[in-house]
């Protein structure tokens, strides 16, 4: 039986996500993801008491599926600078799936995106922020950023850095060249994490 659970609530959050991607959510309804779902409306209250539970945990399960593809990118690259350039260039993904749901999300519906994920992963800047973190600890460790970096002030400033370098089109630097942004990190970002920031 708890198998049989599992699988209906795993469906049921595959429904959630078909709808999400076909009507985003406010106009999901419990009804439709039921349906999709292959189940009656009573049986995924069973499962989930509301609207925003459903939504909910279909919304983390792809927010999760993000950052887990993106250690898995960033975990065999050794070195700050090509980490970040790792970062922006799967940052460009973000309009891929399982990004562009969640992109698209959190800009069109951001009221409801947050109700339904949660205060855990609604900001984009906290999200990636808390992804750098670990990344810069073990630069600071091994001696590539000052000693003394604030690792939560540069974590959010790398996450701003990353996001622009990855969404915003600029003049000066191709942001599809890897070469390029090597180069524009080592320039302008390593040196900035490698200042004292008592200075």
């Amino acid at each position: 039986m708890p198998t049989r659970t599992a699988t209906v609530r795993d469906r049921l959050i595959d429904a959630a996500e078909v709808c999400l991607h076909a009507k985003g959510i406010r106009a999901t309804t419990v009804s439709e993801v039921a349906e999709t779902a292959g189940v009656s409306r009573g049986w995924l209250y069973r499962h989930f008491p509301d609207k925003v539970t459903l939504l909910g945990a279909a919304i983390v399960r792809l927010n999760e599926a993000y950052w887990s593809q993106a250690h898995a990118v960033l975990g065999h690259i050794q070195g700050l600078d090509h980490q970040i350039v790792a970062g922006i260039r799967h940052g460009r993904t973000a309009y891929d799936d399982p990004g562009a749901l969640l992109m698209k999300l959190r800009i069109a519906e951001p009221e409801e995106f947050a109700a339904c994920a949660g205060a855990g992963v609604q900001g984009l800047v906290p999200d990636l922020a808390n992804f750098w973190t670990g990344y810069l600890i073990a630069a600071r460790d091994n001696g590539e950023i000052h000693p003394d970096t604030v690792i939560a002030e540069a974590s959010e400033w790398v996450a701003r850095v990353v996001i622009s370098l990855a969404t915003v089109p600029g003049d000066t630097l191709d942001p599809n060249d890897p070469a390029q942004l090597l180069s524009h990190i080592r320039r302008y970002l390593i040196p900035a994490l490698r200042t004292d920031p008592a200075a």
